[in-house]
């Protein structure tokens, strides 16, 4: 057959001028251009143009993982995603960036990378305009805004907003710790930072009280105390915090939410410290003491002031006959008693 023969026998896309050996590959092509999509799933009704791009959806529903990694057997429902898995124990790093050479395994992190260059931010919160390099970290961001938790623990039921703090908590009930400096830990970035204390390599130095610290990340918390600086701000009240860690726990005011809980009487609390000095009513530890008396207490604060019946200071006032007391509640007790009568 000659050349032109084969030619003729092409089919050719009305839109683009793309062509097909097969008049079903057209047609299948042409969805691209219509939008149409024929192929409807049963369970949750979601549409598709290609009845291949069906079938693979349908595992969602059924769980089917019929592609199974040689390696470590990890299962995947899809083909394409097994061979991006297997990237992983290969270590290549087919993707450069032209601008910094760093190398990426997959194209997307390379795509997503290369917006560190140019600033471009192209996914949007449509609740609080907030913008993102990756449309991940906007999925992520919006569960602040919903709640929604989707990963849960299967042994204890907590809930999580990222599977990776699900994975990190998982470790909590195995009490596996992999990773070891003769001291061990959970989380391999955590046996990294750990190694900088041995290292002793303090790198990033303040450039207000030239403090120096062994991770950039330290320094960069460190700064928010001279500039003044609180870049996280609560969806619901809008108080703003200098620290990431700060806001997670203040959003626990209006969630109710209690994470940490007794062993022994399962009272529950939402800070970790919290807990920690509830347990000491139960092993009767007092490890604050008085250095003048010798007197223990239970919490800091207790200390604090108690300290005060030897240093004879009076911090509080009262507004309405400017008596001073060592004790706020004292001041309560104080206008209740007396200003209360005379009024």
């Amino acid at each position: 057959m000659s050349s032109n023969q084969t030619e003729s026998h092409l089919y050719s896309c009305v839109f683009c001028d793309q062509k097909f050996k097969y008049e079903s590959s057209l047609k299948t092509h042409t969805r691209t251009h219509t939008g149409e999509k024929p192929f409807s799933c049963g369970t949750c009704q979601k549409m598709f143009s290609h009845k291949c791009n069906l079938d693979i959806h349908k595992r969602i529903h059924t769980g089917e993982k019929p592609f199974s990694c040689d390696i470590c057997q990890k299962l995947f429902s899809h083909k394409g995603n097994l061979t991006k898995h297997k990237i992983i124990h290969t270590g290549e790093k087919p993707f450069s960036c032209v601008i910094c050479q760093k190398m990426f395994s997959y194209k997307t992190h390379l795509t997503g990378h290369i917006r560190i260059h140019t600033g471009e931010c192209p996914y949007s919160c449509p609740v609080c305009q907030q913008t993102f390099t990756r449309k991940s970290n906007l999925n992520v961001h919006v569960r602040t805004h919903t709640g929604e938790k989707p990963f849960s623990c299967d042994i204890c039921q907590r809930s999580f907003s990222r599977k990776a703090h699900l994975d990190r908590h998982k470790v909590t009930h195995s009490g596996e710790k992999p990773f070891s400096c003769q001291k061990t830990f959970s989380q391999e970035g955590t046996l990294g930072k750990h190694k900088t204390i041995h290292i002793g390599k303090h790198q990033y130095s303040c450039s207000f009280c030239k403090k120096s610290f062994t991770q950039k990340s330290n320094l960069e918390m460190h700064v928010r105390t001279h500039s003044g600086v609180k870049p996280f701000s609560c969806d619901i009240c809008q108080k703003s915090f200098s620290q990431k860690n700060d806001l997670s726990k203040h959003i626990r005011i209006h969630t109710g939410e209690k994470p940490f809980s007794c062993d022994i009487c399962k009272k529950t609390f939402s800070q970790k410290h919290n807990l920690e000095t509830h347990a000491k009513t139960h092993t009767g530890e007092k490890t604050f003491f008085c250095d003048v008396c010798q007197t223990t207490f239970l919490r800091k604060h207790d200390l604090d002031r108690h300290k005060l019946i030897h240093t004879g200071e009076k911090p509080f006032s009262c507004q309405l006959c400017k008596k001073r007391f060592a004790r706020k509640d004292h001041i309560t007790k104080h206008i209740a008693s007396i200003h209360a009568v005379t009024n």
